[in-house]
C-alpha cells in the first residue's frame, strides 16, 4: 500500500470520506501530517457550511476553533497515534460554555494576511494556507534552486517541476515575491499570523527570532479558550506559567482585557526571557517574579507564592522540550519521551 493509499485509509476509517481525504492531500501534499489533514478536511467542511448557512464570522470561527480542539480530532488522532506516532493536544479544565473570540478576527487565508502575494502567485500553486510556522526557514541556496528550477522550464511549467516546487513551498511556508522567485516569511510576518503585537521578538537575531516564534502558542486559539475568565476573574488573575517562551498565554490574556495581578513566570531560554519581560514593562502594572529552572519550582515554594498571592487563578504551560514540540517531526514521543519529565 503506498504511503497516499495508507493516509487515505486512515482518514475514512475516522469518518471522513474518500473524496475528502484525496481532496486534502491534493491541497496540502503528501509529506503533510494526518494532523493537518484532519485540520483541511474540518475547515473545508466549515467553508461549506458557513455558505449554504450564511453563518456569521462568530458563527464560524466557534466552530473552526471546535473542530481544531474538541473532543472528535482528539479522538481521532488518539485512534491514530499508533501509527504516526506524533501524539500532541491541548490539555484543560476551563469552561467551554460562552467562549468568544477576539476582534478584530483574524485572517483566514494567505490573501487576506498578504494581499501584496497574489500578484505574483501562479495559478498553479493553489495553496489557500500556509503549513505550521517552524523554527527553522528555507534556506538561500533553496529558493535559488526553485527559480533556477523554474526559469528553465516552460511556462506554465511542466507538471514534473511544479510538484518540486510545490513540495518545497509546502514544507517551507514559501510565498511568491517576484517572477520564479520565493521566499520564506518575515519574522514580523510571523508575528502577524500568530497573534502577536508588531515588532514582539524584533531586537533579537533573525536566526533566534524564527526559533522563538517557531516554539510559541497561536494567541488567538488560547484566547478563544481563555475568554471564559473575563467574566469569572473580573478583578484579574495570579498565573502560574510554566515554559512561558515569549508570552504566547500572557498576551491572550491582556488582548482579552484581562489584567494579570502576578505573574510567576517560569522560563529557561535567556532571549525567551528578554522579550517576555520586554513586553511586560511596556504593557502590564501587575507583580512579575521571573524562575529560570522549573526543577528549581519546588512545593514549598509554591506553598509560599500561594501563601504571598492568595493562591494561582490560572496554570498555564507551553511545550517545554522536543518530545512535545509541534515543529520535531521526528521523534515526537509525547509525555513518553526521555526530556518530559520536566513537564
Amino acid at each position: 500500500m503506498s504511503e497516499k493509499d495508507e493516509k487515505i485509509k486512515l482518514l475514512v476509517d475516522m469518518g471522513f470520506s474518500k473524496d475528502e481525504a484525496n481532496m486534502a492531500i491534493t491541497r496540502c501534499g503528501m509529506d503533510v501530517d494526518l494532523c493537518e489533514l484532519v485540520d483541511s478536511i474540518s475547515a473545508s467542511r466549515i467553508t461549506e457550511d458557513s455558505h449554504s448557512r450564511n453563518l456569521s464570522d462568530h458563527q464560524v470561527t466557534d466552530q473552526c476553533f471546535h473542530s481544531f480542539g474538541g473532543r472528535k480530532k482528539a479522538r481521532l488522532m488518539e485512534e491514530s497515534k499508533k501509527k504516526r506516532n506524533r501524539k500532541r493536544g491541548y490539555i484543560h479544565n476551563l469552561p467551554i460554555e460562552n467562549r468568544s473570540p477576539i476582534l478584530p478576527m483574524p485572517p483566514k487565508t494567505i490573501f487576506e494576511a498578504f494581499p501584496h502575494y497574489k500578484k505574483w502567485w501562479p495559478s498553479w500553486d493553489l495553496r489557500t494556507h500556509l503549513n505550521c510556522l517552524q523554527t527553522n526557514v528555507a534556506s538561500a541556496k533553496l529558493t535559488e534552486r526553485i527559480g533556477c528550477a523554474l526559469a528553465s522550464s516552460d511556462s506554465p511549467p511542466t507538471r514534473s517541476v511544479q510538484k518540486y516546487v510545490m513540495n518545497e513551498c509546502r514544507k517551507g511556508n514559501l510565498v511568491w515575491i517576484g517572477k520564479n522567485k520565493v521566499a520564506p516569511l518575515e519574522p514580523q510576518e510571523m508575528e502577524y499570523l500568530l497573534g502577536f503585537p508588531k515588532d514582539h521578538t524584533r531586537g533579537l537575531g533573525i536566526t533566534e527570532r524564527y526559533k522563538c516564534l517557531g516554539n510559541t502558542f497561536q494567541v488567538d486559539t488560547v484566547a478563544y479558550h481563555l475568554s471564559v475568565l473575563k467574566v469569572m476573574f473580573p478583578n484579574g488573575v495570579n498565573v502560574l506559567s510554566l515554559f512561558t517562551g515569549i508570552g504566547g498565554g500572557e498576551v491572550a490574556l491582556h488582548r482579552l482585557g484581562i489584567h494579570m495581578k502576578a505573574m510567576v513566570s517560569v522560563e529557561i531560554r535567556k532571549a525567551n526571557k528578554r522579550i517576555f519581560k520586554g513586553w511586560w514593562d511596556q504593557t502590564q502594572t501587575g507583580t512579575l517574579i521571573e524562575i529560570d529552572d522549573v526543577k528549581s519550582l519546588t512545593d514549598d515554594r509554591i506553598l509560599l507564592f500561594v501563601s504571598r498571592f492568595g493562591g494561582f487563578d490560572l496554570v498555564i504551560g507551553g511545550s517545554p522540550c522536543n518530545n512535545l514540540a509541534w515543529c520535531n517531526r521526528y521523534n515526537r514521543d509525547g509525555l513518553e519521551g526521555e526530556q518530559s519529565a520536566l513537564f
